[in-house]
């Protein structure tokens, strides 16, 4: 019986390897491909897709910035011819912002061409301040209100323009009313809280919130002089001045009702919420002399 004789450890050992044996490895190394492992490669996608994601943001926020500082204006543009006192001032010409503030300036161009039932048409600025001039709009109530009715449209306050107002702000930093903006006034940040007061509803008594103040309608704007980081919390930019900023030079010129919120009685009635302060507030920098939009629309 033939018997099978494993070799020992020591005799692999002692066994001398052939000079091919020897060189083969070493000639077949660098043949096989270096592949990067598993988390090599994970972290070069990773590293990938990060600098893709950052790239991508930094164009966002370059088109966001570029919107923000210079907006598309709009093919048709809102022409104002103002006078003072019955006397000729000149013409402004307004470009919109119909791409970045779509509500607002549809809002705008409707009450200048009367597309809406009415129209800035003999309606006059209110307040002269040192960095902005301010047109009343229209009332929301009485005969402006039956001439809006009757072509279907809504003058009162709309909370879309509210909405698009936050919005503006909450994407462009800054200041938004800058010198030469046209903005229409979407809110009051000055209105006092609701007062609490006691009525009778069917033989019992309720506490219900009585409304101290207005809120605007969206029909007034604002025309800035000089930029006016005060008028962000009210206004909503809708365009801005091409041609006539002299004839706004020339409205801030007029002579004012003297602002009196120094006084002690002013200040008392304002913290108690009287409406004669309100009232009183109202007739501040209000100009002495008429000045007028005779005529308005829009132009190509």
């Amino acid at each position: 019986m033939n018997q099978i004789i494993n070799p020992s450890p020591v005799a692999l050992q002692s066994k001398k390897l052939s000079r091919r044996a020897l060189t083969l490895p070493f000639l077949l190394t660098p043949l096989i491909p270096q592949f990067p492992s598993l988390a090599q490669s994970n972290e070069e996608n990773s590293n990938s897709s990060t600098s893709n994601l950052s790239t991508e943001a930094n164009a966002a926020n370059t088109v966001i910035n570029d919107l923000c500082t210079n907006p598309p204006i709009s093919a048709k543009k809102a022409f104002l011819d103002v006078s003072i006192d019955g006397e000729p001032a000149g013409r402004i010409v307004i470009g919109l912002y119909g791409e970045t503030a779509p509500l607002g300036s549809s809002r705008f161009s409707g009450l200048v061409s009367g597309s809406t039932g009415i129209s800035y048409r003999r309606k006059e600025f209110v307040k002269i301040m040192p960095n902005y001039v301010q047109h009343a709009g229209v009332r929301s109530y009485g005969v402006d209100v039956e001439l809006a009715q009757r072509t279907g449209s809504d003058i009162s306050q709309p909370n879309n323009l509210i909405t698009e107002w936050e919005l503006t702000n909450k994407n462009c930093t800054g200041t938004k009313n800058v010198s030469g903006s046209v903005s229409i006034v979407v809110r009051n940040p000055n209105k006092p809280a609701p007062k609490p007061k006691l009525v009778a509803r069917k033989g019992k008594l309720e506490i219900d919130q009585e409304q101290v103040g207005l809120d605007p309608n969206g029909t007034e704007f604002v025309i800035v002089m000089k930029d006016a980081p005060e008028l962000d919390e009210s206004s909503l930019v809708v365009g801005k001045v091409l041609q006539g900023m002299d004839v706004v030079q020339k409205i801030a010129l007029v002579r004012t009702v003297k602002e009196n919120t120094s006084s002690p009685y002013f200040r008392v009635a304002k913290l108690i919420g009287d409406k004669r302060a309100v009232v009183a507030e109202r007739g501040f920098n209000r100009p002495y002399s008429k000045v007028i939009i005779n005529n308005c629309g829009l132009i190509d």
